[in-house]
């Protein structure tokens, strides 16, 4: 019996110690971790992600979704949260949620552009798209296209390819850019009568989505588009008959940004991951093996994007364009009724 008891107690130790190195391996796979919500391109996740789990050793489970539905799931996981970090979107849809973020500024955002630094405590920009003009090279021919007035070239009639507003968040970021550039305000009546002028001279053609936009300024259908730059860049970038324009007016530059999940699991880590991006390693990636334009200071860009300080920029009233967001949209849409 005495050497029963010895026995058994000898297992129970030996379990016990079996035990203890599985929870200890359980709690370094669960520490090497980090979960990503993002609604971010393939271009972006097959590029970023594998560079930080090679850079940090930390393995990263990905779930991708539009944002709407990335929020609604943020929402529902509040009270337990599984996910780190949300990679994407933009920011004012960051600043709509800001309960569900934790603060957090990266050692890092000193070294972003100024004016497009981590103003908010917790949402970290790292790239920014601007509002452009996309021109065909193979039909403009002798139509000179510096900006926004130059749409109004009746030679042009038809042939601008543009969005609904009302429909698509690249073309109300446009209207918006317009009525800043050409009215000063989102109010100003000039800047709304140019939008009238305009909307006669698409002539009743509204595209499809915005994808459509670009793409058939590329394909040849239209002259110009008014679109955004991360695809305009694609394009260039490929060798395609196209050129930017930057609206000599002014374009705007919205930034997307990441934050931290509120409570998140893996905070380190969450943490580690809002550096790296905006680590010169990752900014010079978006610079240059991606078409997303890059914050960071010193940045590299490739051939196919214009440094900033070419460009003539302006800056929205992001405040009061969320605020009065419906208000711009029925406004556009009583115009283009009334036009058309």
């Amino acid at each position: 019996m005495k050497k029963l008891s010895i026995l058994l107690l000898t297992c129970v130790l030996i379990m016990g110690a079996l035990s203890g190195c599985g929870s200890s391996e359980s709690d370094s796979a669960s520490s090497n971790k980090l979960v990503i919500y993002s609604p971010n391109s393939e271009e972006i996740i097959k590029t970023i992600i594998p560079m930080f789990e090679k850079q940090t050793g930390i393995t990263v489970e990905l779930v991708t979704a539009g944002t709407g539905e990335i929020i609604k799931r943020l929402q529902s996981e509040k009270q337990n949260p599984y996910a780190d970090v949300m990679f994407g979107g933009s920011m004012a849809g960051f600043r709509e949620n800001e309960a569900l973020y934790e603060p957090y500024v990266s050692p890092e955002d000193k070294n972003l552009i100024e004016g497009h630094r981590n103003t908010t405590g917790f949402a970290t920009p790292y790239i920014s798209d601007g509002s452009v003009l996309l021109v065909n090279k193979n039909l403009i021919g002798d139509i000179k296209i510096e900006g926004y007035a130059d749409l109004l070239n009746p030679q042009l009639k038809g042939k601008i390819a543009s969005a609904d507003p009302a429909s698509s968040s690249s073309a109300f970021a446009q209207l918006t850019n317009m009525l800043k550039a050409m009215g000063g305000d989102y109010e100003n009546e000039q800047g709304w009568n140019y939008v009238g002028q305009l909307i006669g001279n698409l002539d009743g053609k509204i595209a499809s989505g915005s994808g459509a936009v670009h793409k058939s300024v590329a394909d040849g259908e239209y002259v110009v588009g008014l679109t955004y730059e991360d695809p305009s860049s694609t394009y260039v970038k490929n060798g395609a008959p196209v050129e930017i324009v930057y609206p000599k007016e002014g374009a705007v530059f919205l930034d997307a940004g990441s934050a931290i999940i509120k409570d998140a699991p893996h905070m380190d880590n969450a943490k580690k991951f809002i550096d790296f991006i905006l680590s010169q390693e990752a900014q010079d990636a978006f610079g240059t093996q991606l078409t997303n334009r890059p914050l960071r200071l010193d940045t590299k860009l490739g051939d196919h994007m214009k440094p900033f300080e070419e460009i003539h920029m302006i800056d929205e009233d992001t405040d009061y364009v969320s605020a009065h967001k419906s208000e711009i949209v029925e406004r556009y849409v009583d115009l283009f009724t009334s036009v058309k």
